[in-house]
């Protein structure tokens, strides 16, 4: 089996709601030097080794379900 992790975060220029509300809480605790947070969002899973181009799969994966990729970029790690 390998072992796959995707991360999923906004492109750059879309909102991020929930980045600005981490960065102003961690403001707010004291850490000033804090700037731009993003959240994003990680998956991991295991694909089975019967899949022969597993970048490829794991792609398609992310363009139909994993990612909305009109304001989400992805990163894959396959290992």
């Amino acid at each position: 089996m390998a072992k796959v992790k995707v991360h999923v975060f906004l492109k750059p220029g879309v909102l991020d709601v929930q980045g600005k509300a981490v960065e102003g809480a961690l403001q707010g605790l004291g850490w000033t030097g804090v700037a731009n947070a993003r959240v994003g969002k990680l998956i991991e899973f295991d694909l089975d080794d019967s899949v022969a181009d597993k970048e490829a799969e794991v792609k398609r994966m992310c363009d139909t379900l994993l990612a909305n990729t009109v304001i989400e970029s992805y990163r894959i790690e396959v290992a």
